[in-house]
């Protein structure tokens, strides 16, 4: 990685780097780039990804319904045009 972007980098991380510093990280991060082409040459696998267990969808569809009826709930509410009124805020 060249010198100007280990630069700008800290600059926007708000780190002084010494000249030493920036002269090592500049040398890190080039070698932790080239890691990063080694993994672009890597065979790629369509049959599996992460997961070596096929992950299905358990969940069941969301029907509305009504369990109980409106009427039984609100009875003892205090409400107002069958809304239920809560605390006033402040």
């Amino acid at each position: 990685m060249d010198r100007e972007t280990v630069e700008r980098v800290a600059r926007t991380a708000h780190i002084r780097l010494t000249e030493d510093e920036i002269a090592r990280y500049s040398s890190d991060l080039a070698e932790i780039l080239t890691y990063f082409e080694l993994l672009d040459e890597a065979p790629g696998n369509d049959r599996r990804g992460i997961n070596p267990i096929e992950v299905a969808d358990v969940l069941r569809d969301d029907e509305p319904r009504m369990e109980m009826d409106p009427d039984v709930l609100l009875r003892d509410m205090e409400t107002y045009e069958r809304y239920v009124r809560g605390p006033r805020l402040s």
